[in-house]
């Protein structure tokens, strides 16, 4: 039987096991639709602080689970809800000390 590429055998898909199972970080319920990125970073940061399970540094589970995000959402992501995620990866970058990747606007 050939393999449809649309989720496994049982209908569960990876990502859905790696989001169930994964040893990354527990996140708050619903981080990814807050609306402000800097809210959005500090959730992750206090998630990813208090993992006992994560594998590596903080800074790169925190960076990892909004990649994730974004990457699952693919095409699905509204523009706008993309970019405030986008703006959040410069806020969690801040909030570890590593350089931002596009600076913040200043505001007159």
């Amino acid at each position: 039987m050939a393999a449809s590429g649309k989720g496994s055998v049982g209908g569960r898909r990876w990502s859905q096991r790696v989001t169930e199972t994964s040893d990354a970080l527990d996140l708050e319920a619903g981080v990814f639709t807050l609306e402000d990125p800097r809210a959005i970073a500090r959730s992750l940061k206090r998630s990813a602080d208090a993992s006992a399970r994560r594998k590596t540094t903080p800074f790169r589970s925190a960076m990892s689970m909004l990649n994730f995000y974004i990457n699952r959402a693919g095409r699905q992501l509204p523009a706008v809800q993309r970019t405030r995620l986008e703006q959040a990866k410069d806020e969690v970058r801040a909030l570890y000390g590593r350089p931002r990747k596009h600076p913040r606007p200043r505001r007159s």
